[in-house]
Formats: structure tokens, C-alpha cells, sequence
């Protein structure tokens, strides 16, 4: 059994959904489970009406709404011939209960309402998909995720209950999967013991897909995206990318952990535990060899891998008390900065300061400077950019920095990381 994930850029529309359905053809006589993204941009869009119902604006609501189901029954026009097929009918059902929702009384609780509206995406787009390869004579059955992985209730980013996922995935997936040959189900998504829907993260559908390739012993995972594979940098803001062939689980978690935007990083863990390859490929030339992501390391060192985090900000502290920084002070921080939900790139010590590298656009900084200026001076550098080297030498590093003040430096054997800023 093979488990494909398909992500949102995949079956971004018509034609997209169609090359799905031709990628699928290539492996007539295999087993597959897909797992699928939701369309193009639904995700933004359902976090939109999601804020609107929050703050009970209906009138955004409704429109952003009425969008999304506009867009989603054009495509419906584009695939399938006539609007007696049943998968209308199935699209109208999700709409009207989310229009519906409305009418009921906020919870609250942010991250639970969160999920029960955003995870309809990859409810949409499973439910056509499915219902498009059935029409064109593939022996398709749609499956429900949230019948299969299990989570706790920490909404937004739940944690997966293996024991019951497995048992769960065992069950349902297993038998049908042997009579049918090709299941489709969604990404993204799981729910608590009470069935209420949950999330596992944004870009967690890579993270299903290795979910399900474990609990079901799978033979490969292959994640299909727009690129040819991983690459050694960022296309959008290098050139001459180069593509790597084969790198292993020990790699893979290390870019993915630096900020590679390709794997999500939870992905990796479950298929190194169980020895599963994961193949990365472009779903605009199917036929090509992609990334392959297995246990040997034998090639990580042959290509250098840069990674660049922009809109970083810098923050040191500094106790009032002129005490050192000892172990007392790193937990009252770390306490303050999870309070804070501070996310740390970089993180450096000194005997009389402690600096740390956010994410300027995901932190709250006047709460960040109000919760410490009681025991802390801080200062801060905003607008600096965060450059990660794998498989450095002297040479890269110094075409890396060039033009630049290095305000932090760190090395190991294998990995160099910078915090620099722009010369004037």
C-alpha cells in the first residue's frame, strides 16, 4: 500500500483535480490512499468566516461564505456533467451547515471554534475528489479521518492518541483498502474522544499522511507539491537550485526543523520509526525521480542547504539585579515566553544576558516587553534576517554574509547560523 498526499496547490482547480486523477492512473494496480489538502485558498477563506462569526459579523460571514460556495460549485460546473450527480447535493449539506452555524452562540473558546469551522476544507475537497474519480471509472471510496485519528482536545495543534489511531486506522482502513484499492481522506484533521473536530497543525496534512503510512505499515509515502523535490534553498529568493536526490530521516528533520518549507516537521519522525521512504515529486512531472527521504546518510554532505528566515526580531535580556543568567532565570523566562506564545528560532547566552530570535509577524512584543520589565531590561532589534548553512564552509559563509552585520554567530560541524542585518 502506497499513501499519496496531495496538497492544496495540487487540485487547485479543474484542470489540477483532472491531473490528480491522471497521476492516480499511473499506479493502476496498487493499493493507494490519498490524503488530501483543502482547494487553493479555502483554508484563508474559512479562517475569514471564521473571525466573522467571532466577532458576529454577519455580513462578512455570509459573503465570505457565499464566495467559497461559489467557487466550489463552478469547479463542480468544470468536473462533472450533469448537476444530478449526488456529490452536489453532498457540497450543499456542508454549506448549509456552515452557514447555519451562525445562528448558534459562540463558545469562547477560540481554537475549538477554529476547528470545527476550518476543518470543513478538507471535507469539501475530499468529497470531490472522490466523487470525480468514481464518475471517471476509478473504484474511489471516500473516508472519513475524523472516524480514524484520534486526538486530545489541545484544538489547533492536538496530539495524535496512537494507541486508539492505530486501532482505528487497523479497522476501517485495512479491509477496505483490499476491496476497493483506492481510498481518499483528508489531511489536517482528527477529532476527540466526543467527536468534536480538531487540527493538527497548519500544513499538518503532510503529517497525516505519515500517520496513516504508520498505522498501516505502508510501503512509501510520496508527498506531491510544485517543486521537482526538496532543493537546497528557497527558489523564490535564490537561483540555481539545486534538487536533493536522496537525503535521509536524520537530514530531512534537521532542514525541516531550520524552517524548510517543504516537510512539515512532525512528518518525519513516524516513518523513520517504522523505516518508511518518503518521496517528495513534483505533481507537474510525475514521472520524475523527486526527493527520496529514506535511512542512509551516505549523500547528506554532498550539497549544502540554506535556509532564510526573514522579519526576525532580536531580543536581549538583561536582569535588573545585575545577577548572572543561571538556571533560576532561564525557567522564569522560558515560563514568560511560553506565556507569551513565543516561538524561539535562536536563542544565545552570555553570564549577564539572554538573547533570544522571534518571528516578528507571530509575537505580541508590547507583551513580551510588559510581562519582563519588572526583572528585566530588554532591548530589541527589529528587521533582521535569520541565514542557516548546512554542510558550511568558509566560502559559502562569506558569500551568505556579504553586505551584512553579523549580530549573532553560531556553529557546529555541520550546521552554521547567523542573525544579520542589512549594512547601511
Amino acid at each position: 500500500m502506497k499513501v499519496f498526499k496531495f496538497g492544496g496547490a495540487s487540485v487547485k482547480d479543474a484542470s489540477a483535480i483532472r491531473n490528480v486523477s491522471k497521476i492516480i492512473s499511473l499506479f493502476p494496480d496498487e493499493e493507494i490512499l490519498v490524503v488530501l489538502s483543502a482547494i487553493g485558498k479555502t483554508t484563508n477563506k474559512l479562517e475569514k468566516i471564521h473571525q466573522a462569526y467571532q466577532s458576529m459579523d454577519k455580513l462578512t460571514f455570509l459573503k465570505t461564505i457565499a464566495e467559497l460556495e461559489k467557487f466550489h460549485i463552478d469547479l463542480l460546473n468544470e468536473l462533472f456533467k450533469t448537476h444530478s450527480n449526488p456529490i452536489y447535493n453532498k457540497i450543499e449539506v456542508v454549506f448549509d451547515h456552515l452557514k447555519a452555524k451562525f445562528n448558534l452562540p459562540y463558545s469562547q473558546n477560540f481554537s475549538l471554534e477554529y476547528d470545527q469551522l476550518v476543518s470543513l476544507g478538507e471535507v469539501l475537497s475530499s468529497y470531490i475528489l472522490s466523487a470525480y474519480l468514481s464518475e471517471n471509472n476509478f473504484s474511489a471510496m471516500w473516508i472519513d479521518a475524523l472516524e480514524l485519528i484520534q486526538t486530545d482536545n489541545n484544538f489547533q495543534e492536538a496530539n495524535v492518541d496512537w494507541k486508539k489511531t492505530e486501532i482505528a486506522i487497523s479497522k476501517k482502513i485495512l479491509p477496505k483498502i483490499k476491496e476497493n484499492k483506492l481510498l481518499i481522506t483528508q489531511g489536517f484533521i482528527g477529532a476527540t474522544a466526543d467527536g468534536k473536530s480538531t487540527t493538527l497543525g497548519r500544513e499538518g496534512s503532510d503529517y497525516s499522511a505519515a500517520i496513516f503510512a504508520y498505522c498501516c505499515n505502508a510501503e512509501s509515502v510520496t508527498i506531491w507539491k510544485d517543486v521537482p523535490g526538496m532543493l537546497n534553498a528557497d527558489p523564490k529568493y535564490f537561483e540555481n537550485t539545486k534538487k536533493l536526490d536522496k537525503i535521509s530521516y536524520k537530514e530531512a528533520l534537521e532542514l525541516s526543523y531550520y524552517g524548510a518549507s517543504v516537510i512539515h516537521p512532525k512528518t518525519i519522525k513516524p516513518l523513520q520509526n517504522k523505516g518508511i521512504p518518503l518521496y517528495v515529486k513534483s505533481f507537474l512531472e510525475p514521472l520524475n525521480e523527486g526527493t527520496t527521504i529514506h535511512a542512509s546518510e551516505e549523500n547528506d554532505e554532498l550539497i549544502a542547504s540554506f535556509i532564510v528566515k526573514y522579519n526576525q526580531v532580536l531580543f536581549s535580556f538583561t536582569p535588573n539585579d545585575f545577577s548572572f543568567i543561571v538556571e533560576e532565570n532561564l525557567s522564569t523566562l522560558f515560563k514568560g515566553l511560553s506565556a507569551c506564545s513565543a516561538k524561539i528560532n535562536l536563542m544565545q547566552n552570555s553570564a549577564l544576558s539572554f538573547s533570544i530570535l522571534l518571528d516578528e509577524l507571530k509575537i505580541n512584543k508590547e507583551k513580551i516587553l510588559d510581562y519582563f520589565k519588572k526583572e528585566y531590561t530588554i532591548k530589541y532589534n527589529e528587521g533582521l534576517e535569520l541565514i542557516t548553512i548546512r554542510h558550511y564552509n568558509e566560502q559559502i559563509i562569506s558569500k551568505m554574509t556579504k553586505g551584512k552585520v553579523i549580530l549573532v554567530e553560531q556553529k557546529t560541524r555541520e550546521t552554521a547560523r547567523f542573525v544579520v542585518k542589512n549594512k547601511l
